[in-house]
Formats: structure tokens, sequence, C-alpha cells
């Protein structure tokens, strides 16, 4: 039996209601009196020099109300990393992909705004154009950016302990290259915003993002607007997957065109404009070596990966280091090198998308520790276990294991799977695999240098009494973040979650860093139940001033104040409280004292009640180059096992079943917690078995829609059996930390394992086409017959 009352049980999402009736309010559902329409003009080519821009048949026509271009908006840079601004909100001298920003046009609806845009004239002097990391590294190669020489986005060099002599020890040393396909996140809602720049010089921009905090500060900087003077506000949001994590050109331009027209500005990206913006899913091409002990023992590791950037850094700069310092951790190794290539090309800049750099790299290392179980004759869970990290032990890259349920969760997912009845016993085309997963429970540093608290939070008691209003910035984007605070101010205040009114989503209300890194259940919960323990502080200061009895003989228990002294009397109190609500129906009778009558109290003696809650870490990680991208107060870790079918005839694979285990610290909304492994597994099933945004050979994406571009579907999803694991993480709120992005890790990894169970062949290679899995099958038969 828990023993809490409201966390770690199961509660109904407070957005459920609104979204299950139609009532929740998205960007596109808002109009504003006198709302103008907005539209950009993109690159129809992938490199070309500007040579002259004529807007003049646009601004005349009749409805338009504002043409923007550079001219306009200025060439202040930004980006997500202040170590790489490459970004301009129009381009300035030249376009660097198909569909990079060339000017913007509002006007009184979409059908003239568009029309504009298309009377637009943009003189080009086409350039070369590389699409490739390799064509975009060759000597010679044309530059996209002058100060990055060789297309080299960012590259990280590192090493820990002493791989080649480790090496040097080792009885088996493995080597393998692993290459994935570009994604996209597919969120159902594509981005869209509002901006509203009102007489009072002050700018609101209603967005679909993942981070309000940031886009508020970028918006600032690039319009040149006091930061005070700028609102965001987030609705209700259609998903994000970490592509909606950073401000984007449609904010500014809509931004732009509100301050210069005085009205505000819709604008809305198609799903075709979603694939040409991307920073989703980069492409990665890892090269592994991985040496270990004839006895299961790994030493060392040696890691080489270069990443397929796109024309801009996005969140590159940190994606290049998270695909190696991720691999830091579940298990001991005591040597790692890494050296790691962001590439700029001519395609859409790749960005974050969940699990950020560490998706593929797992993948390609999880793989490749079954290949060494296999030559090493050991089963692949006990090799997992040999060398699993346990709470307290520090990786050679200095991240701090706070907490670590790895062990649990691959014995849960073992013993659950029934895998050493299966493993190795299984029919030709049925296979069975497993994997593990290791991520952050939130970056330890912001994006920008800064002292900045994550997260604060304020909590007002209505002066009635009765109702907790919990003021937050964070952004609940679908993934249950409202109703995981509700439930920790609840808890921590001692109250019930009915009794719990929460507002998030907008800059005014604080400061927070946003969805992204998976950070927002420890980081934004620490400061919710900091603030709600404020506020149970003073209401019980408050009657131990009126009852003269000590606040540590005193305590708030689903929604009732407890004493230690079952004797003291309160009835003086009870009287006052009646008195004031004379003809009410539910008044207090002969029962306990009534958080109502003891927080109605409190304004009583001290006026409104607000606590407020903050957090940022401790000092993380080391003090080598790189060594901020992948700190974290905590870690989240996963195991799941797969099962599957191979038509040996097709290549066509089916999921039979996944057994998931995930250690999330402490399970706040245990729903909530089941329902993000599942979401995870479905986008693991998609990246390995379907998903890839393909280009023409102009660097046109050519399944940039829904139908074309393939994602798993309520019918391509197996049994799921979720199993969760509670380490109870220090550093966490009541012991919580992620679950959100460190789910998915172990689920393409598994695939593959079990792929290879039931056709005897490794394929490096994603996705699992059938035709990419029927080569490789008839290939393999192929060399077995050589051998006959």
């Amino acid at each position: 039996m828990s023993r809490f009352d409201v966390i770690n049980s199961r509660a109904n999402r407070l957005d459920t209601p609104d979204k299950a009736t139609g009532r929740a309010v998205f960007v596109d559902d808002i109009v504003k009196p006198g709302m103008l329409f907005g539209a950009l003009l993109q690159s129809p080519l992938p490199h070309a020099r500007i040579v002259n821009i004529d807007t003049s048949a646009a601004q005349r026509l009749p409805g338009v109300r504002a043409v923007v271009t550079a001219k306009e908006a200025g060439t202040v840079k930004y980006g997500v990393s202040p170590a790489r601004y490459d970004e301009t909100l129009f381009c300035v001298d030249k376009v660097r992909y198909v569909g990079d920003e060339i000017a913007a046009v509002a006007a009184v609806d979409l059908e003239t705004a568009l029309a504009a845009v298309a009377l637009i004239r943009v003189d080009y002097e086409e350039l070369p154009a590389v699409f490739t990391v390799e064509e975009a590294m060759a000597e010679g190669a044309p530059l996209l950016h002058d100060e990055y020489p060789g297309n080299i986005c960012a590259e990280v060099h590192q090493e820990f302990g002493d791989v080649e002599a480790a090496f040097a020890e080792c009885d088996l040393i493995k080597t393998t290259v692993f290459r994935n396909k570009r994604q996209d996140a597919a969120f159902i809602e594509p981005q869209g915003c509002i901006a509203d720049y009102d007489l009072s010089g002050r700018l609101t921009l209603t967005s679909s993002t993942q981070v309000p905090h940031y886009v508020q500060r970028t918006v600032a900087m690039v319009l040149g607007l006091d930061v005070g003077r700028v609102r965001v506000i987030k609705p209700y949001v259609g998903a994000g997957f970490g592509i909606k994590a950073a401000a984007n050109p449609m904010e500014l331009a809509a931004s732009l065109l509100s301050m210069r027209t005085g009205r505000p500005v819709k604008m809305n990206y198609t799903r075709e404009q979603v694939f040409m913006f991307g920073r989703a899913r980069h492409g990665f091409v890892h090269k592994m070596t991985t040496g270990a002990k004839k006895d299961g023992t790994l030493l060392a590791l040696a890691h080489e990966c270069q990443l397929d950037g796109g024309a801009y850094s996005s969140f590159g700069i940190a994606t290049v280091y998270y695909a190696g310092s991720l691999l830091g951790g579940p298990y001991r190794l005591p040597n790692m090198k890494y050296d790691g290539y962001r590439v700029y090309n001519n395609k859409p800049a790749c960005g974050a998308q969940r699990g950020h750099g560490g998706v593929v790299a797992r993948a390609a290392w999880e793989q490749q520790l079954d290949m060494i179980a296999e030559e090493l004759s050991i089963d692949p869970v006990e090799l997992r276990l040999k060398n699993m990290m346990v709470a307290g032990d520090v990786t050679c890259n200095d991240l701090n294991m706070s907490s670590l349920g790895m062990r649990e969760c691959l014995e849960a997912v073992r013993d659950g799977s029934d895998w050493q009845k299966k493993k190795g016993k299984l029919p030709a085309g049925k296979g069975i695999g497993l994997a593990c997963g290791f991520f952050v429970s939130g970056a330890g540093y912001p994006i920008y240098r800064s002292d900045t608290f994550h997260g604060t939070v304020m909590i007002k008691l209505t002066e009635d009494g009765g109702t907790a209003l919990v003021y937050t910035a964070s952004a609940e984007i679908g993934q249950g973040s409202d109703t995981t605070f509700a439930m920790i101010a609840a808890e921590a205040l001692g109250v019930p979650l009915s009794m719990v009114r929460l507002a998030s989503g907008d800059t005014d209300m604080g400061v927070d860093l946003g969805a992204y890194s998976s950070r927002q259940t420890l980081m934004t919960g620490h400061a919710t139940k900091e603030a709600a323990e404020d506020v149970r502080r003073q209401v019980l200061e408050v009657l131990s001033e009126e009852l003269g009895v000590p606040v540590a003989d005193m305590d708030i228990k689903k929604g009732v104040i407890v004493f230690t002294d079952p004797d003291v009397d309160f009835s003086a109190l009870r009287t006052r409280y009646i008195k004031e609500h004379r003809g009410w129906t539910d008044n207090p009778g002969d029962g306990p004292l009534t958080f109502n009558e003891a927080s109605r109290m409190a304004y009583l003696s001290r006026g409104s009640i607000v606590g407020t809650g903050k957090y940022k870490p401790h000092a993380l990680g080391g003090k080598f180059k790189g060594a901020t991208v992948g700190t974290s107060p905590a870690y989240g870790c996963s195991a799941q096992v797969v099962e599957v079918s191979v038509d040996m005839e097709t290549g066509h694979v089916t999921i039979d079943q996944i057994i998931d285990a995930h250690d999330c610290g402490r399970a706040i909304n245990r729903t909530s917690v089941e329902g993000q492994m599942e979401g995870s597994i479905s986008m693991g099933m998609g990246e390995a078995m379907f998903e890839e945004v393909k280009f023409d050979n102009r660097g046109r994406v050519i399944n940039s829609d829904l139908a074309e571009y393939k994602l798993v579907t309520a019918l391509d999803m197996p049994p799921v059996n979720p199993i969760i694991v509670e380490s109870d993480e220090p550093n966490g709120p009541f012991g919580a930390k992620e679950v959100g992005e460190g789910a998915i890790m172990p689920t393409i990894p598994a695939i593959l394992n079990a792929v290879y169970d039931a056709i005897g062949v490794r394929i490096f290679e994603l996705p699992l086409t059938p035709e990419r899995v029927y080569t490789a099958i008839k290939e393999y038969q192929e060399k077995q017959r050589e051998k006959e």
C-alpha cells in the first residue's frame, strides 16, 4: 500500500475533459479582432546567392498590410546555443536549403497573403549544393557558412582513460558501423502562432511551443525589444517531441509583422512546411569499436560519429555531444574515446527529437553488445548484468548515478518475457531480443550561460479557503505535466487533488526552461513541491498562533488538520468560519478541522497566502570541454524485450509483443508513466521499421505528408507490458525522475536483436523495410551456400 495520499496513484489528467469534448483551444482555434494572416516566402533552391528582391507587386495587392524582408528585419543572428548563432530571421545574402525564409506578408486573409507571396520576385545566382555528409566534407566542397571551414558545424574529441592501452588487454575487439535515416517527429499539430503588438508597445505571442521562456528571449533579442515587454503564452499544444523546443522563423516573422501593422497576425505551418523546417532527428553514422575480456568484462569503447546536420546548427552542438556522452552509462566502462562531427549541408536543419543524440548511438552499441555476448557464449542478459552500474557509481565521463534501477529493469523484463525459455529456442522466423537504455532527467545547465533558476512556481490559496492555485510557466504539450505538478502540489500541501487548480505555459507566471531533456517532472516538480511546502508552513504557523499548538505537533493530511494531541480545542476557529458562511450548505459539522477553515484563518491573519518555489541543480559534471552536455541531477534507465516474426520470403517484420521496464524514480501518476513508456515504444518502432525523410536530387523533401511518411498506427502496435521500477531518486521530488524520453532508448536495438535472432543475420541500417530485410536474408543465404 502506498504511503502517499495523492502521488504514486492513478489520476485522471486535468486536460482530459477539454480534449475529450473538443473544448481545448489550440492556436488555430483563436481569433482576435482585426487579425491579419501571415505567409512566408521560402526558397525554391537549395543554395543560391540573392541578387535582388522586388516586393513592389506584393505591396500593391489589395488587402496586403505589410511585406517584410531582411531589410526590415535586420541581421541579428540567433539560434539555439549562443555558441552557434548562425540564423537570421530572413536570408540576407544567400539561401541555404529549399525552404529557407526570404520574406513574409501580412494580409486581411490567408488567400491574399499567399497571393502576395507569389508576387514577390527574387533574382538568384544558383550555387553548387551538397546534400550528404560525404559531399559536404569533400575537399573543395562549397561552404554553407564562411566561418565554418570544411562545413564542420561542431566537432568533439574526448577521451577518458586510455583506450589503446585497454584494447591491448582485451580478448575480443568488435567493430561495427551503423546508420539511420533522418526522421520527422510527425506531431499532430503543425507549428502555429498569433503575435499581437499592442498600443502600449507590448508584444504577446501565443505559440504552440515547448519552451515559452526561450522563445521570449529569442524574440526580444532578434526584434530589439525589452524582454519584459515580450509575453509568450502556450495554449493547448498537439505535441512537440523536441522540434518545438526553440524559436522558429514563423514566430519571429509574425511578431515583426504585428509590430509593423499594429494588428494581431496569425501564422501556421502547413504539413509540407513542417518537413521543410525540419529540426527533428539527425541522420547518424556511428562507427564503434568495443573491447572486452573473455569473461564479458567491458574495457573500452572507441566511437566515431558523423551527423547529417542540414543548413543551420539548431540543437546540433548539443546533439553531437549527447551522441557520445550518454554511452558513459549504464554499464561500467573505464575507457571511452569519442570523435564526433556535425556537418552542414543544403537540407533542412536537424535538431532535437525524443531521446536527442542518444537514440541511434544506443541502438548501435546495444546491438554490438549482443554480438560480443554471442562470440563469448554469454547470455546477453548476463553480459549486461555483469557490467551494470549501481547507485553511487560515477561514469568515466563524470556522470553520477544518484539512483539507478537498471538491474531491476533488466531482471524484470527477463522474468516477464520467459527469456530463458525462449532465447535460442524459437523456430525459424521467430526471434527475441533485448536492450537497455539510459537518459538524463533534465539538462544540468540552461542552453544559454546563466545562473538562472531552471523553474519557479507560485501557489496562492483562494481567500475563502479550499483551493490552491498553482502558477507555473512550464509547458504542458500533451505529456501530462500539468497533472503531475497538481498531484505534487496536493501531496506536499496535504489536500486532495480536487482542491488544486493549475495554470501553466505563460512567461508572466515565472521562469521555466520548458519541456525538453525530460526535465519537468524533476525540476519543475521540485519547485512545485517547495512552493506547496511554503504554503503549508504558513497555514500551520497561523494555526499555531491561534491555537497555541507547536507547528511540529500538527500536520495536514487529506484536506484536514491532524493534531498529535486529539484533544486540541479549535471550536472558536470553527465558529468564526461558520459565521462568515451563514447560509452555506457545506459548513463543517463535528468532524476534524478542515483545510478550508485553516486556510481561511491564515488569510484573515496574514492576507493572501502565497508560496513560492524554485529549482536549479547543484554543481554537476567534470571540468573537461563539453562536460556540461550529458550532466543531469538524475538519470532514468530502462530495459525492453521484444519478440518478432519475420516472413523469410518477403522480409516483412511483425512485432509480436514488447515487455518494457523503466526506472522513473517514483511514479507520480502511474497511468501517465505507462503512457509515456508506450508512446516512446511507438516512436521507437516507427524509427526502426518505417520512418525516413526522403529527398530528391535537388534537396526537396518528396514525402512531406503523413500519407507518404510512414508512421506506426494503432494497427501496428503490439501488446505492451509496461513495468514501473522505482529507485527513489534522492534529487527528485518525492523520489521522481524522468520517463518521457529515456523509454525510447532500448526499443530500436531490442528490435534489431530480435530480428537477428529470427533470421540469423545482422542489419546495420535503418529502417528495417521489407526490401532491406529480404535483401539481407538472401545475401546471407547465398553466403551460406558458397560455404557449403
